[in-house]
């Protein structure tokens, strides 16, 4: 794959393409993640890479290339179906009030919800297409940081240089993202019977009788 860079030098052309063709496969895997179609991965990828050629001088340490590829490629996802939205975006204001905090665990342990099956059956039953499933329902916010974290293993450190954000914010914004998997999963298990919903229904009387 090689974009129109016709501003640079044929040296500097060289270096881009030397530079962006080995971590192709990189934001392809990534890509697929985010978007989970292959015709929408491709024209992403497609997007970061002009992306990546017009701005290519203003990479100054070339041994960050596949950190600041994938800050090109996650803004232009996040972007991107922000924009097909009817203009209703999810922001993050990490000085808002915390959201509550839900946790599969915790909800699995208690006995209300059993039939009489091991918290560890129930786990045990989710398969990893269960969990990308899950991941895919996240909005791109939730989405792309669980991806980078959980998915393709990134430290706090470089998802924050990769999304030009705090390491703070980034563990803020994980900590919402997997409550908010933890609770479609949950939800997943109840819909496959895996959990009796009983525990739901005698919570949400008890909150109507107070």
């Amino acid at each position: 794959m090689e974009a129109p860079c016709t501003k640079y030098s044929p040296e500097e052309r060289k270096q881009l393409k030397e530079t962006i063709l080995p971590l192709l496969g990189d934001l392809e895997r990534v890509g697929l993640e985010l978007c989970r179609s292959p015709q929408q991965t491709e024209e992403l990828v497609a997007e970061t890479v002009a992306k990546a050629c017009e701005k290519f001088h203003t990479l100054r340490d070339h041994s960050k290339a596949k950190q600041w590829l994938l800050r090109i490629l996650t803004n232009q996802f996040i972007s991107k179906y922000r924009s097909k939205k009817t203009r209703r975006e999810i922001t993050y204001d990490e000085a808002s009030e915390e959201p509550e905090q839900f946790s599969l665990f915790d909800e699995l342990s208690q006995p209300v919800f059993w039939w009489g099956n091991p918290e560890q059956e129930v786990i045990t039953k989710f398969v990893d297409n269960d969990f990308r499933e899950a991941i895919g329902l996240l909005n791109e916010e939730s989405r792309t940081i669980v991806i980078m974290c959980d998915v393709e293993g990134y430290s706090y450190d470089e998802i924050a240089s990769i999304m030009d954000i705090p390491v703070g914010t980034v563990r803020s914004r994980l900590s919402r993202a997997r409550s908010e998997l933890q609770k479609k999963l949950y939800n997943h298990a109840i819909d496959m019977g895996w959990v009796s919903n009983r525990g739901v229904e005698q919570r949400t009387t008890a909150d109507e009788n107070e």
